[in-house]
This record gives structure tokens, C-alpha cells and sequence, in this order.
């Protein structure tokens, strides 16, 4: 028997690739039944400090059927972000990877659109919805879901390929399509090393952890005064944090992207400490222009370079 969805599957997944997507997989919308009580619990210990959107379409976040009506798949994309280049002064503050390039949620959404153009210009009229980190889509466990990797210790997707220096999208489709098996596998094994390697502590068990401690959640989320407790436990971070990624042992599989949009621009990595210590709004505009940083604003930024001294 001739089988359309399987056709409609690869077809989405070449298109996807070719788009420069590092990998794509599939799975069915339904209600996230594991994720449920783990996202409550989350929750109730407050694991998500000020990011009070985190509570709000609880519902929503479990089940793709409520944000898209009558959603039958749910397509997993993941974007490779991982570089070589690093910042030429060692003693400046530092920036997350993934922020050395133009903003990605932009650079996504792009692909996201062209993606969904692309199915109803070859399968037909197609009812969905693009997601990129600002909604309430609980992405890794698509991803999982979609065969695409696992869960690691420190709560990022890993892949045995390609490590986890990548982003996660979805588009939610009510489209019925062939779905890939969920990557049952943890090859974390008795590893620790990001657990240990975290200079707040803020991955408290394998797969937990406190938002209110991380880095990123203090440079990045947090709008009030960082805690004086976290003083000379910043690594020097200035936006964001890669430490749990840069001690993970599948991140010796990372290979550099060639996604143009995410090389390192306005002379971004020549900052020396000096420049940024004493950074003005000016340079700011300048240098992060289009960039993710933007989202802490220059104050947000210049409060985070201030903390590090």
C-alpha cells in the first residue's frame, strides 16, 4: 500500500536539512503524561525564580492539541550553533556561544516560515504554527520524543553525533505523518562532570535544574539585583553560560555551523576586559545590534560586567 505519510515525512526532512537544519524528527501530538507531574513539581519548588511565564498555559505546554487545532504532529528541528572562535582577551567577561551572532529566535523563525511555505506548496493546505524558545512548548521533550537525542544530566538536549551546542524549534502541524521513535537511551551513564563543574550548584540532581541559580538565569532573567551569594561564582560570565557544555564529554562531536547569520560580528570577540568594563550605551547599539544580548539591555549588561569586578 502506498504510503503517503512516510512520502510526506522524508520530504519534510530533506526540505528541512537543506534549509540547514542539522536534524529533524517527528512524533505525535499528544499530552506530554510523563512531563506533566515533573513540569508541577518544577514548579512548586520554584526552580524558575522570576520567570513567572513559566506558570502561565500550564495545560498548553503538555499538550500541542491546545495551541494548534487539531494538531496531529509535531515536527522537531535542531540548528547547530557550535564555534571555534573565542573572545581574544581570556580575561574578558564572557558571552554564551550562542549569542556571538545575530539573534536566533530571527534566524529560526525564518526557516520555520520557508519550512511551512515549502509543505503547503508540496503537500497541500497545512494548518500550523511555528515555535522558537518564546512559547510554551516544552522543546526537549519533543526532541527526545522525535528521536533526536536525550536528556543529558545537566537538562540540555544531547546528541551521540553532534553534542548539544544547538537550538531547538518546532512546528506543530495537523498533519499526520510518519513518526520516529523516541530516544529511550541515556548515554550519560556515570558521568557528573557537569554537575560538578557548575560553580552555583544550580544542577541540583541528573535532569534538575534550579533556574534561580544558573548563570544564565542571573545574566540573562533575572531583572533585579544579581544575589550578593553568587559573588566571585560567576566564572566571569558576563551573558549567559557554556560551562555544563564545555566539560560535556559529546561535545568532543561538535562540529563548527556555517549558519552566516551566527558569525561573530562588530568586532564582537576583539572586546578586550578594558572595552567592556567601560562599555557605553553607544557601543552596546553598536557591537550587539541585532545580537540576543539586547534582551538584557545595556543596563542589564552593564549590571552583570559590574557584579563580575
Amino acid at each position: 500500500m502506498y504510503n503517503k505519510s512516510a512520502k510526506y515525512s522524508q520530504l519534510i526532512k530533506d526540505e528541512a536539512i537543506r534549509l540547514g537544519f542539522m536534524g529533524c524528527g517527528i512524533a505525535k501530538a499528544e499530552f506530554l503524561e510523563t512531563e506533566a507531574p515533573r513540569l508541577e513539581q518544577w514548579l512548586n519548588m520554584n526552580h524558575h525564580g522570576e520567570m513567572k511565564y513559566m506558570e502561565n498555559y500550564f495545560d498548553k505546554r503538555l499538550d500541542p492539541r491546545l495551541l494548534v487545532d487539531g494538531a496531529k504532529s509535531v515536527i522537531s528541528l535542531s540548528l547547530n550553533y557550535y564555534t571555534e572562535d573565542k573572545q581574544s582577551d581570556s580575561e574578558a567577561p564572557k558571552i554564551s556561544k550562542y549569542a556571538y551572532g545575530q539573534d536566533y529566535h530571527s534566524v529560526i523563525k525564518e526557516k520555520l516560515k520557508a519550512l511551512l511555505i515549502f509543505i503547503e506548496e508540496n503537500i497541500g493546505e497545512v494548518g500550523g504554527r511555528a515555535f522558537v524558545d518564546s512559547a510554551p512548548v516544552l522543546d526537549r521533550a519533543w526532541a527526545q520524543r522525535s528521536g533526536i537525542g536525550w536528556i543529558g544530566k545537566n537538562s540540555n538536549l544531547i546528541s551521540k553525533q553532534n553534542g548539544s551546542f544547538f537550538f531547538l524549534a518546532e512546528l506543530i502541524v495537523d498533519l499526520e505523518l510518519d513518526y520516529d521513535s523516541p530516544f529511550h537511551t541515556d548515554h550519560c551513564g556515570t558521568c557528573t562532570r557537569c554537575l560538578d563543574a557548575c560553580p552555583t550548584d544550580a544542577i541540583i540532581s541528573p535532569q534538575v535544574v534550579d533556574g534561580s541559580k544558573c548563570i544564565s538565569y542571573l545574566t540573562i532573567e533575572l531583572k533585579n539585583e544579581i544575589p550578593v551569594e553568587f559573588k566571585d561564582k560567576m566564572d566571569n560570565w558576563m551573558f549567559g553560560c557554556d560551562i555544563c557544555q564545555d566539560v560535556c564529554p559529546w561535545n568532543r562531536f561538535s562540529k563548527a555551523h556555517n549558519e552566516s547569520a551566527f558569525k561573530p560580528e562588530n568586532g564582537l570577540l576583539e572586546l578586550s576586559a578594558k572595552d567592556l568594563t567601560e562599555i557605553t550605551d553607544e557601543v552596546f547599539k553598536k557591537v550587539f545590534k541585532g545580537s540576543a544580548v539586547k534582551r538584557t539591555k545595556f543596563a542589564g549588561l552593564k549590571r552583570n560586567i559590574d557584579f563580575l569586578k
